[in-house]
Parts: structure tokens; C-alpha cells; sequence
């Protein structure tokens, strides 16, 4: 195992790429022969997480599987963390950091709420409907904005561009590759 895993999460509003983002991450991570493993954090908490006076089940369902997952994955030696979700506060984000154990980077992506509606209703799933609700909330909430990120970068051109930029930024590229 490597003696300096690192993580990245990439957060922002729902619609805006993470997942997207987060994949063309592995795939290029995979053609450099990486040690890594890519996680949307929103799947380790899509279960039912116990009673619904309960609000805070699915962050600690989330944090509990995050921890088992990511000890796991480190015990094999993957080395590089690649994770999508949607960070809303400094506490969650606290949390994260704490159950990865590692040094851990923040990178926001961003792009315009119109471009995020033209996005979503491409995929009008009743999930989806909800996520642009929730993109609109975040993006009008100026009372409580998201943690600052470490990076922000706009999520307005190539895919793989994007997550280029990010890898370079990382600097998680091999010499010689990109």
C-alpha cells in the first residue's frame, strides 16, 4: 500500500457533472495503470437507513459504508480516491475528511442554473426533478454557502477537458502522460 493516499471529492449543485466528471476521472486513471477507485457517495446511502424521525441516518448510512469501503480498497493498495456528492455544509464535509483519513481535496464545479435545468430535463426522472429543485435551493441560498472548495472550476466544456484539468491540478498524472 502506498504511503500517501490522497482523495479529491467533487461536489456542486445536482445537475452540474460530478458523476460525470468523476468517471472520466477513473477512465483516465485507468489508461495510466492508477491505484484508484471512484465512488458517487450518493449510492452508499441509497438504502433505507432506519427510522424517518431520523434525519441524519443517511449521512451516517453514507459515512459507515465510506469508511468500510475505503479501508477496504486501501488494504489492497489503491492509493488515489476519486468521489462525487453533493457537500451542503462545513459539517458534512468535516465529516468526510474524518472518515477517509487521508488528505482529501474539495473541487467545485460550476455552471449556470440554465444550463443545469437544460441538463436535468434531458433525464426528467422523478429523482431528477427533485435534484433541480434542490440545485435551484442551493444555488439561491446565499445565507448558507457550501464549504469553500479548494478548486473551482466551471463545468462548461469537454468532459475530458475537465477532469483533465482536475487530474493536472492533483497532480496525479504520471510524468510523461497527459
Amino acid at each position: 500500500m502506498s504511503s500517501d493516499p490522497q482523495a479529491v471529492l467533487i461536489t456542486g449543485p445536482f445537475g452540474v457533472g460530478k458523476t460525470t466528471v468523476v468517471e472520466e476521472m477513473a477512465e483516465i486513471l485507468e489508461r495510466d495503470g492508477a491505484r484508484f477507485a471512484a465512488l458517487d457517495l450518493d449510492w452508499l446511502s441509497w438504502a433505507w437507513p432506519g427510522t424517518a424521525d431520523d434525519g441524519d441516518a443517511e449521512h451516517r448510512l453514507m459515512l459507515e459504508h465510506l469508511g468500510l469501503i475505503v479501508g477496504n480498497l486501501r488494504r489492497r493498495g489503491n492509493d488515489r480516491f476519486v468521489l462525487a456528492y453533493a457537500v451542503r455544509t462545513l459539517e458534512a464535509w468535516r465529516d468526510i475528511r474524518s472518515t477517509l483519513s487521508m488528505p482529501t481535496r474539495l473541487v467545485a464545479l460550476t455552471l449556470p442554473l440554465d444550463e443545469i435545468r437544460r441538463r436535468v430535463a434531458a433525464d426528467p426522472t422523478a429523482g431528477r426533478v427533485d435534484d433541480l429543485r434542490r440545485s435551484e435551493a442551493w444555488l439561491a441560498d446565499v445565507d448558507a454557502p457550501p464549504p469553500g472548495p479548494d478548486l473551482e472550476i466551471a463545468n462548461d466544456r469537454a468532459v475530458h477537458e475537465v477532469a483533465e484539468a482536475i487530474l493536472a491540478w492533483l497532480g496525479w498524472r504520471k510524468p510523461g502522460v497527459g
